[in-house]
């Protein structure tokens, strides 16, 4: 029982084409509205649909005329224009994108650099070091370096090659039309870069992903988007490409320490985040309404507009004003992925009158698989198979859970180079996923955790950690939660790893101790223990206020936490 399209959209092979398409329909939009600064004064910059079309062609053009036409260009730097523009100019009409995460070590960058083969590389002001480094030894024998900005005398910029566009008279980027099935992009998958898999996706992986999207959700040519999630991610790149598609207004965020400011700032409506943002967010909500004594108040007003909603009159917007007012007052709709939201989060959010659903997906996927939409809401689950795709459960057990197999026209062609891990993965046409998982009697899939990640115990059983994990989630004072299996002894037990939020500790309690802390978290993990059967039972327990190590969309790097 798949998500029904329930919106009109175009059916394209290209990713251009469907940037074409909202030239054609919204040409005079702005597509992106840019903060610059000029010494202490700031002021914003306006680019229309059609400006943003004819600096594609140009830039595009300017890499054409450097003799990069049909080659590998390499991307890195935080989210920008310059970024963006380089990424679909490519795609477009040019060559391969090698989209590269800005949080590479110099070792790693080479590696990326030398197994992706590329021939050209953009970068940003905060790679400047590394890659004029880079271009003296030039070991790689990359012909093209290119900042996003001016930066050195010897390497030319976007602008500059964007002005080399302008005098190239070949019509090669107008025509560029390559199989939609050969490969348009190159993404290393999160991790070590030695240890990753460069996913190799095509055109068509990426169209019929934004096809399903803007069938079944919602973006309006008013919205305001705000552009948060690492673009060189695949669903930090397919995202901006839904909301370019839907003809959205698109902002670079500041960071995320000035998420909030952002969001007043540009009077946001939509954006895609992970689930980390969004609990960072609701708990800062909570506490506000906390510290003004307004707790009782507003918890009558969520039963109030939840009674009216079932009478189809939505009176959530008005009720809770003050607390949107504080998120720009226009923000109406969220979308999260990465990894499970909290289900406190999610309802807390849609209670106040913001749409928040979440989807589930993989870079391998282009990357949406299933998604929750405005009509296909269940907390706990992550929506609905989309339209395009066919979900089975292979080999489940008798709770229904397996693993998740996906047919679809968005499952990549393969591993770039690494024949035997595609052969691993993609079978008879079908991509298995290596996540666990299970689908309800109405068509609801849920997610139980990952193959790799299962924990099997001694008797036999086995224990899915992030099951467990999303339990100990809901204690109020849970920042980050890690359950994996460690051998004490001559046992094999289940062991737990806490980030706790001592702010917590102390507004409940005031001057609070370690051992205190330490010992009222444990009492709540013995209460959780009386809830589970005894084989699930946590045993060991290590706290930490320090973060764990994490991939650049927020996921716990579990590999490196356990062995730590």
């Amino acid at each position: 029982m798949n998500l029904e399209a329930v919106y009109t959209a175009p059916k394209f092979d290209l990713v251009k084409d469907y940037i074409n398409e909202a030239v054609k329909n919204y040409g005079d939009n702005d597509a992106f509205v840019i903060k610059e600064r000029n010494g202490d004064d700031i002021f914003y910059r306006h680019i229309s649909y059609s400006l943003f079309s004819k600096q594609l062609r140009e830039f595009g053009c300017g890499l054409l005329r450097l003799g990069l036409g049909g080659k590998r260009i390499a991307v890195i730097g935080a989210n920008s224009y310059e970024w963006l523009l380089t990424y679909i100019s490519v795609i477009s009409g040019v060559g391969i994108i090698v989209p590269l995460d800005k949080e590479l070590t110099e070792s790693e960058l080479m590696l990326s650099l030398k197994r992706s083969k590329a021939d050209a590389v953009v970068f940003d002001s905060l790679h400047g070091e590394k890659m004029i480094k880079l271009a003296e030894g030039n070991e790689l024998g990359i012909k093209h370096f290119i900042s996003t900005k001016k930066l050195y005398d010897s390497i030319p910029c976007v602008n500059e090659i964007i002005e080399q566009g302008t005098l190239y008279s070949g019509t090669e980027y107008d025509d560029y039309s390559p199989d939609p099935d050969e490969m348009a992009t190159i993404i290393f998958t999160s991790g070590t870069t030695s240890a990753s898999k460069a996913v190799m996706l095509s055109n068509r992986n990426i169209a019929a992903n934004l096809f399903d999207l803007l069938s079944t959700e919602k973006v309006y040519p008013t919205d305001r988007n705000l552009l948060f999630l690492p673009l060189h991610h695949t669903f930090g790149s397919t995202g901006a490409l839904f909301f370019l598609s839907s003809g959205a207004t698109n902002m670079f965020c500041d960071g995320l320490r000035y998420i909030q400011k952002n969001l007043r700032e540009y009077k946001i409506t939509t954006f895609v985040c992970v689930p980390l943002l969004l609990e960072s967010m609701h708990r800062a909500i909570i506490a506000n309404i906390e510290k003004k004594g307004m707790t009782a108040k507003v918890n009558l007003a969520k039963k109030l507009s939840g009674g009216l909603q079932k009478l189809h009159i939505d009176v959530r917007r008005k009720l809770f004003k003050p607390i949107l007012d504080e998120l720009g007052g226009e923000l109406r709709f969220i979308i999260s992925g990465a990894s499970a939201i909290k289900r406190n989060v999610a309802k807390g959010f849609n209670d106040f009158g913001i749409l928040t659903v979440q989807g589930y997906g993989l870079t391998e996927t282009s990357p949406v698989l299933a998604a929750e939409n405005v009509y296909n809401m269940r907390y706990g689950s992550v929506g609905k198979v989309f339209p395009s795709v066919e979900i089975t459960i292979e080999d489940p057990n008798e709770d229904g859970i397996g693993e998740i197999v996906a047919k679809a026209p968005n499952v990549m062609l393969g591993y770039y180079e690494m024949p035997d891990e595609t052969a691993a993965v993609l079978k008879d046409g079908k991509f298995y996923t290596g996540d666990l998982g299970r689908i309800d009697k109405d068509g609801f899939l849920y997610i139980t955790g990952r193959k790799k990640n299962v924990i099997v115990l001694k008797s036999g059983k086995n224990v899915y950690p992030e099951e467990l994990e999303s339990t100990v989630s809901k204690l109020p004072y849970a920042s980050e939660v890690l359950i994996y299996g460690k051998t004490k002894g001559d046992n094999f037990l289940i062991a737990l790893k806490l980030v706790y939020n001592p702010a917590y500790f102390k507004d409940k309690y005031g001057d609070i101790g370690e051992e205190d802390i330490a010992a009222k978290i444990k009492e709540d993990i013995t209460a959780i223990n009386e809830d589970l059967p005894p084989y699930k039972h946590i045993k060991h327990i290590d706290i930490q206020t320090t973060p764990m190590v994490k991939t650049s969309t927020a996921k716990i790097k579990r590999h490196e936490e356990i062995t730590q």
